[in-house]
């Protein structure tokens, strides 16, 4: 137990979201209770880990990870769980309702949950509202003779009819022509994904919110400025923005769904037009959540708040515009692929892109996982790093 402070549950998974989501929760006054399903999660070196319990692995059984979930909302100073990946949020919107006899859910019901991990029905919503979408329509659907292409899993989450066994589809991108054999693509994923027309890239955009039965209760938007390779993948480096298009699409999606909780709305501007065009909605937070804790927004703090029965003082949390955070180890990462060329197309200039480096240090010293105030999380990352480049090596070595 935890004493004499409120907890809340918090995934110990291997990204630094569950380290930030440790830190602010433990500022606010909650005690972060991490639940490890065997990552090698930094968040378990954090001072401010209060206690830390095994549980089952959701990829393995889902449904003895939401067993695990229940049986921790049943403790009597436990008063939420956070979502930091699909597979919390389906197990905590598919129990939601074993769940709310222990605590209060802050996230939506299985029904609402699904409308926006199904990328047909949520692109669906999104026509209606008049948000700017990719042509999209399912594999067997799509002409034969269209140009690239870009092919998702239906579902953000494909679970077991048994519950004993999760997992996420890769995403695949198809040149002008490359058509596998459609049967193929449905062994892959599970079911009939759907398909996208490639959308020439001006840029990533994330909008981020904290929603009370549809009503926004904090809410703060990103640039995407570098990735773990030239070509994208997870951001590395973004900077806070302020676009009222994506403040209305963004807000307008989740009020039709009758959202609850947190959600990240993610677009992508379109070259050809400059549209904002929606990508996807993930359920849950997100992995830049220290982006907005450094630029203003506690999304942690007003969870647990929301929780609670609370919502933040003053109305709508502001943030300050410009502001930027780096995952270190991600920018080293970055600089390699940008050197090795491993990726599609000619790299940028490594030199200009070593000077962007350290031109956003320099304006924006502002971390994802290195804390002065909490080291341990940055230097367990950097040795659990250095241990799986170890063992690649070791396995070139025997090769």
């Amino acid at each position: 137990m935890t004493g004499d402070r409120p907890a809340a549950v918090v995934p110990a998974i291997a990204t630094h979201s569950s380290v930030v989501a440790v830190r602010s929760l433990a500022r606010a006054g909650v005690a972060p209770v991490l639940a490890c399903d065997g990552q090698r999660s930094p968040a378990v070196s954090s001072k401010y880990c209060a206690e830390a319990i095994d549980v089952p692995d959701p990829i393995k059984s889902m449904r003895g990870y939401a067993d695990a979930l229940v049986d921790l909302a049943a403790r009597d100073d436990v008063i939420t769980v956070l979502p930091l990946r699909e597979a919390d949020a389906y197990a905590l919107a598919s129990r939601r309702q074993e769940l709310s006899e222990h605590l209060d859910p802050v996230w939506p019901d299985f029904d609402t949950l699904r409308s926006a991990q199904d990328r047909r029905t949520l692109f669906s919503v999104a026509a209606d509202l008049d948000v700017p979408i990719p042509r999209t329509r399912l594999l067997t659907d799509w002409p034969d003779d269209d140009g690239p292409l870009v092919v998702k899993p239906r579902y953000t989450i494909v679970v077991d009819e048994d519950g004993q066994g999760s997992r996420e589809p890769d995403v695949r991108v198809l040149d002008a022509g490359e058509r596998p054999p459609i049967e193929s693509v449905v062994d892959e994923m599970g079911h009939v994904p759907v398909t996208q027309e490639f959308v020439p890239s001006d840029g990533e955009y994330g909008f981020f919110a904290l929603m009370d039965r549809g009503e926004p209760v904090a809410t703060f938007q990103h640039e995407r400025i570098r990735s773990f390779t030239y070509t994208g993948g997870a951001s590395v480096y973004r900077e806070a923005v302020d676009i009222e298009a994506l403040r209305e699409h963004g807000t307008a999606l989740l009020s039709a769904l009758d959202w609850h909780g947190p959600a990240m709305v993610e677009f992508r501007r379109d070259a050809r037009d400059g549209s904002f065009r929606l990508m996807e909605i993930n359920p849950r937070f997100w992995g830049s959540l220290a982006l907005p804790v450094h630029a203003g927004v506690d999304f942690p703090r007003h969870y647990a708040a929301l929780a609670a029965g609370q919502r933040p003082d003053g109305g709508m949390p502001e943030y300050r515009v410009g502001v930027g955070s780096h995952l270190l180890s991600g920018e080293f990462a970055y600089l390699y692929n940008v050197l090795r060329a491993d990726g599609h197309g000619d790299p940028p200039p490594i030199g200009r892109e070593v000077v962007a480096l350290a031109t956003s240090l320099y304006r924006n010293p502002n971390f994802d996982l290195l804390s002065a105030d909490d080291p341990q999380p940055f230097v367990a990352n950097g040795l659990g790093m250095a241990a799986t480049l170890t063992s690649r090596v070791a396995d070139v070595v025997r090769r």
